[in-house]
């Protein structure tokens, strides 16, 4: 089965209604390789595009957390870097989780978009209004993703995501002008 094509006028309509964002850590704000040193200490490369498009869409009124399915204090540092408050790690039911970080307040499913690549994340991708993938993604993922990103996940994906949700609410060229010289 291959991917979908893409409905531009269908993905901003449900991009303009996202009012919280999820992303998974593994393959999505990483490349999904995993690095340990002789001590058998964890390393993890995150992309600075990504974490200035997390802050631009925070300040634009769109909430982000995160979902993951391996523990880890690098992960931990880098959601308070970018003042993501709602974080669960050593998840790989991520529709328990989300619930979970749901429980005290009221959302709607539409309102929701989850970037993910790998199986676990068909959990939630199935249920919420807006499903993304990264191209490195298992095919499943790639199926049911209402589109897919240009960039590699760990390279750039999350902000391409960040930029397309802050386009179709019409908060992106807001959000830019801060960096434009007058």
């Amino acid at each position: 089965m291959s991917q979908p094509p893409e409905n531009d006028q269908q993905i901003q309509e449900k991009l303009s209604k996202v009012r919280h964002l999820i992303l998974d850590v593994d393959g999505v704000l990483t490349d999904g390789r995993l690095y340990f040193d002789n001590q058998g200490n964890e390393q993890k490369t995150f992309h600075t595009l990504d974490g200035h498009g997390i802050k631009m869409l925070q300040q634009s009124g769109v909430a982000v957390a995160i979902i993951t399915g391996r523990r880890s204090a690098l992960v931990e540092k880098r959601a308070h870097d970018l003042g993501i408050t709602r974080l669960i790690q050593g998840r790989e039911d991520k529709y328990t989780a989300f619930l979970e970080l749901f429980a005290r307040e009221a959302y709607d499913l539409e309102h929701i978009a989850y970037v993910g690549d790998d199986y676990p994340d068909l959990q939630l991708m199935t249920r919420v209004g807006c499903p993304i993938a990264v191209p490195n993604a298992a095919q499943p993922v790639l199926e049911r993703a209402l589109f897919v990103t240009k960039r590699e996940g760990g390279l750039g994906a999350v902000r391409e995501v960040c930029d397309r949700i802050m386009q179709a609410q019409g908060t992106f060229e807001a959000a830019l002008a801060p960096y434009i010289a007058r």
